[in-house]
């Protein structure tokens, strides 16, 4: 049964994380050409992968592409000279978008449109989400900027993910792997707010969130290493000092854990992690 089939019968529609790579425009006039299409379709019971596609694309204007790419595993005018034109893999990429939620990291204000340029330049309909998440604007609302900027390659770098590739399959792989740490960290945190709000070691500057009273406050702390900054807010006491209230702290999250596990899997823990995906 394929995914597709499945997914009808669940009623349940699943979701595509993708990413495209372009050429940068570097003169006036220059246009976007979609030089790689990645995609994953995502199970969101699960989180598991039912499918993946990805092909690089030949631009219409092959000068556009550069001769050389300032990225380790960048895309160049050689690497993309025999793609398939957008015309030649418009019918899978619609039919793996089409219906279906879609999913990626800064996806409305340029994958989407990109995508949507591609399709009426070749003069067909685009394919038609159900459902949009944008993880750059989720994880700003939700998570902060505790990791510093918002950008995959940060973000990678906080949860130690490795480096961002800047392809289209590694990215969008990369992008749900970020999801899931963070939606982790954020169900720990609403679990123990009180033990799991201070600060970590090794982060030269932390930005979280706390409520007080249904109103949000937003904090920023510092360690040692870095230059005293204003707080906005108020805050908190680091609520651990020692080797033995850390041990205690550590061991409740154990049994937070191995409880939440005795009645639902894992799995089902980080989907109702629902509220980060809003």
């Amino acid at each position: 049964m394929d995914a597709s089939t499945s997914s009808s019968k669940e009623g349940t529609p699943e979701i595509v994380f993708f990413d495209i790579e372009t050429n940068v425009p570097n003169r006036a006039g220059q246009r976007f050409w979609v030089l790689e299409f990645g995609a994953i379709v995502v199970c969101p019971q699960k989180l598991v992968e039912l499918e993946s596609y990805s092909t690089l694309i030949r631009p219409g204007d092959l000068s556009a592409v550069a001769l050389r790419s300032g990225r380790s595993d960048g895309i160049t005018r050689e690497t993309v000279a025999n793609a398939p034109l957008f015309k030649e893999v418009s019918d899978k990429i619609f039919s793996i978008l089409n219906g279906r939620v879609w999913a990626g990291h800064n996806i409305r204000r340029f994958d989407c449109i990109r995508i949507k340029e591609a399709f009426a330049e070749i003069g067909r309909p685009a394919p038609t989400p159900v459902g949009i998440i944008d993880s750059l604007g989720v994880l700003t609302d939700k998570f902060g900027r505790r990791a510093g900027n918002m950008k995959m390659a940060t973000l990678a770098s906080y949860f130690k993910l490795g480096q961002q590739k800047h392809r289209s399959l590694e990215d969008v792989r990369m992008n749900l792997e970020v999801l899931k740490n963070c939606a982790t960290v954020l169900f720990l945190e609403a679990s123990l707010p009180s033990l799991l709000n201070g600060n970590c070691r090794g982060s030269s500057t932390i930005t979280t969130r706390s409520r007080s009273n249904g109103k949000s406050l937003c904090r920023e702390e510092t360690n040692r290493k870095s230059p005293p900054t204003a707080l906005i807010g108020y805050q908190r006491a680091v609520p651990y000092a020692s080797r033995g209230s850390l041990e205690k702290m550590t061991e409740k999250v154990k049994n937070l854990l191995c409880r939440a596990q005795g009645n639902q899997p894992l799995n089902t823990i980080l989907k109702h992690s629902h509220s980060l995906l809003r």
